[in-house]
Parts: C-alpha cells; structure tokens; sequence
C-alpha cells in the first residue's frame, strides 16, 4: 500500500467506526462459524499494521504475522507479536499443510494474480482447514481510496468463488458484509466519483474516505449499525453490501 495508507490505517485503526466495525464483523462470522473449534496455528497473510490479531490470538491458540512490508511487520513485533515473517504471496515460505486457518482481511485485491496466491494458501492449509479472506465490492465502486491503498480490483461474491473453487477449495461462507450503512455509502462514493469526473483535479494522496472529520461519539454509532448485521450474517449469506467475507475449507 501507499505509504499515506499506512500512516492513515494506523492513525484511525483503534476508534474509526469502519476498522472497528469490521474486526466485529469478520471476527465474529469466523468464530461462529468455526463453532468449538479452535486452529492451533493461524496465520494473518497480509497483516497490516495488525489490527486483527489480537481478536485472532483469541480464537486460536498462536497466530502468525505475514505481509510484504517491513513497516507493518515492525508494528506488528511492537504489539507484541511475534515471529512476524516477510513474504511473496506467490510463494509462500511455508510448508504444506502448515496452518489449520489462513485470514486474508482485505488482502488479495492488493495482488495482480490473485488465483496464483490462493493456491498457494491451499498448499500450506491442512486438510480441513479455513481461510478467511475480505475484500470490497462491485467495480463501480473503484474510487480514490481504492487507488490510494493500490487495489487491483473491487468483487462480485461470484468473483471470488471462481478464485477459491480454482484453487481448489470449497466455498463455506459468501456473504456482503457492510450491509446496513451501504445504502448511505453508495450515492455518498458516486457522487464523488461524478465530482471528480466532471471536475478534473490532480488526487490528493492524504485524502481519502476515511480522513472525512467525525465526532466520536458518531463513530460509535455507525460502528453499533454496522456490527449489527452479524444478526443475520451469522446464520445466512447477504446478497448485497459494501464490503464481501467468505470462509472456505481446503478438500
């Protein structure tokens, strides 16, 4: 990611409504999905600044940081978690069958062929293992946040089923997630996109969707709508939203 990304991400990462709403969100589809179960190594690919592995250290018994940057690999070691490994999605220096669960939180729309990186996550998943991976919705979407955090592409949730099934996993979960504050969302981001279309002017890297100021007491609100989709999405797929969670199983 751009290096203002990061600086933003871990800025806001602890009381922004969207980074918290969304470790609520995706922690909880895992945990319930997971029911009793609990992975004895799980690795975080594409870990960030780390922001979800103190949720993950407590549904599994040791997780494992992993990310392309030494920046976010420093944080992570700073929070105190350790053995931290810098990696090439396409190949990953892992052995087979290494981890019982793999997360990916917003990670593989960073990556050019992200089929290559998926398969490679099944060569390291035991049998019977999960991956979790997150990643944001419908390519009219694209926007300047997006190009800012260098994603290659936005999905469909019928998109990232071809991208397991290719590698030869089977789809447990597929859900849109950020569902209930989506219909503010999606005239909010094409208005701005019309704005810039009509009104042409050079990006500014340090402005994106997440540096609009708003009151904390409003953070909290629009956190407790979004965590509360978890209602539904505990039980059932959502067939729309700003955002898509899905857990696969390795066959």
């Amino acid at each position: 990611m751009d290096a203002t990304a990061y600086d933003q991400f871990r800025e806001l990462e602890e009381s922004h409504w969207w980074f918290r709403g969304r470790r609520t969100v995706y922690l909880g589809l895992l945990e319930s999905h997971l029911a009793e179960k609990r992975p004895a190594r799980a690795l975080d690919l594409g870990c960030g600044m780390g922001g979800f592995l103190p949720g993950l250290s407590e549904i599994t018994t040791r997780v494992f940081p992993a990310d392309i940057s030494l920046e976010s690999l420093a944080y992570c070691e700073e929070r105190g978690f350790r053995g931290a490994t810098l990696v090439d999605g396409y190949a990953l220096p892992y052995a087979d069958n290494s981890f019982d669960l793999v997360c990916m939180f917003d990670a593989i729309e960073h990556i050019p062929d992200d089929v290559a990186v998926m398969r490679e996550v099944a060569r390291i998943l035991a049998p019977g293992g999960h991956v979790f991976v997150s990643v944001p919705a419908y390519q009219f979407l694209f926007s300047n946040n997006d190009a800012i955090a260098q994603h290659q592409r936005r999905y469909t949730r019928s998109m990232l089923h071809r991208v397991f099934d290719s590698a030869g996993l089977t789809v447990e979960r597929n859900t849109h997630t950020n569902v209930l504050l989506f219909p503010l969302i999606l005239p909010f981001v094409l208005a701005v996109k019309c704005l810039e279309a009509l009104v042409p002017r050079r990006k500014e890297p340090k402005h994106t969707n997440l540096s609009w100021p708003i009151p904390g007491f409003v953070h909290d609100l629009l956190h407790r709508v979004f965590a509360a989709e978890l209602l539904v999405s505990r039980r059932s797929d959502i067939p729309v939203g700003h955002s898509i969670a899905a857990i696969a199983t390795k066959r």
